[in-house]
């Protein structure tokens, strides 16, 4: 078998027909199996792959998955184990992964992406450009990359943040054995699973849009602001971190200086808009999931104390003369 194409799905009874029907027009020189992980759903999502399996059974394999084995972080219920579990099963040399709300628009994808791997051995992973796109419409679709992006990035590039959309990716089987313990308790699953690739080969880039990304309501990552993002992606590289080596550890904490710093600023910016209430929630989540870690500094977790605690009083003193108290307290 030379390619598994994962697909994991929960409540998408709206889009998952599309995108079943993008995998089963794709042309390759290959056989290629699609192993479809149902993780549940209330909606109709699950009817409607077993209709698929049945109509392509020599095709498709469909794991039908129990709620019971969905793992939660922070009392939310995360797609980890659903996605882990297909590719325990996968049997191709190579892996693409497909959300069940997303769907593929070149019918040469998967084929243009095995001769890219083939064709560069020192490549663990390659994606490509995808289109981005609202479901109601509110803002123009449009291309994730410009068209000048370099063609091969490293582990390096990586670590300054996810740039590879779910949709875009295939990757070698078995490149680093079993997951980590630490990988299941991280909210997200692709940047910490492309992480774990990228230590054994680089990333190549396909300068083609090949997929469309569906931002909607019901989305993982969708309806999430900003700073929850940053707040998720700090905590799982804070996991990761252990398992690089000295080097790739001072790249990845130079990206979350970077991100402790957004996120301040983004929590300022909630309290100057008098947003007071979003302001204090952020400010008391960060200060107690960044409290014990050594890089975080006392002041930014005495601004992160006083905003959650007392916001109305700190967007006075954004106002008048906050660094100079600041300094006074710190």
């Amino acid at each position: 078998m030379k390619l598994s194409v994962s697909i994991t799905t929960y409540n998408h009874d709206k889009y998952i027909a599309q995108a079943l029907e993008s995998v089963l027009v794709q042309r390759t020189k290959f056989d290629y199996e699609m192993i479809i992980g149902e993780d549940g759903s209330k909606d109709n999502t699950r009817k409607i792959v077993q209709d698929y399996q049945n109509r392509f059974p020599d095709k498709i394999r469909l794991f039908l998955n129990e709620r019971k084995n969905v793992i939660y972080i922070d009392g939310i219920p995360t797609g980890s184990w659903n996605l882990v579990n297909n590719l325990k099963h996968a049997k191709g040399e190579y892996i693409a992964l497909l959300d069940g709300d997303d769907y593929w628009t070149n019918p040469y994808k998967l084929q243009k992406q095995v001769d890219f791997l083939d064709n560069h051995p020192e490549c663990a992973i390659c994606f490509h450009n995808v289109t981005v796109f609202h479901e109601e419409g509110e803002h123009e679709p449009f291309n994730h990359f410009s068209d000048n992006r370099k063609e091969i990035f490293t582990l390096k590039d990586l670590l300054r943040g996810n740039f590879i959309h779910t949709s875009s990716v295939m990757f070698r089987r078995g490149l680093f054995g079993e997951f980590p313990q630490w990988y299941y308790k991280c909210k997200m699953g692709d940047w910490p699973l492309h992480i774990l690739n990228a230590q054994y080969g680089d990333i190549g880039y396909i300068n083609q849009v090949m997929a469309a990304y569906r931002v909607h309501s019901m989305g993982v990552w969708s309806p999430k602001n900003q700073i929850e993002m940053k707040i998720d992606s700090i905590c799982a590289a804070n996991k990761i971190r252990h398992v690089l080596n000295h080097k790739h550890k001072k790249n990845l904490n130079y990206t979350l200086t970077q991100w402790y710093k957004q996120i301040m600023r983004d929590i300022k910016f909630l309290a100057e808009k008098r947003n007071f209430d979003d302001a204090s929630y952020y400010s008391r989540k960060c200060f107690n999931k960044f409290l014990n870690l050594d890089e975080v500094s006392n002041r930014m977790l005495t601004e992160l104390f006083f905003i959650g605690h007392f916001p109305r009083l700190t967007y006075l003193v954004i106002r008048k003369s906050y660094r100079k108290i600041l300094s006074i307290i710190c």
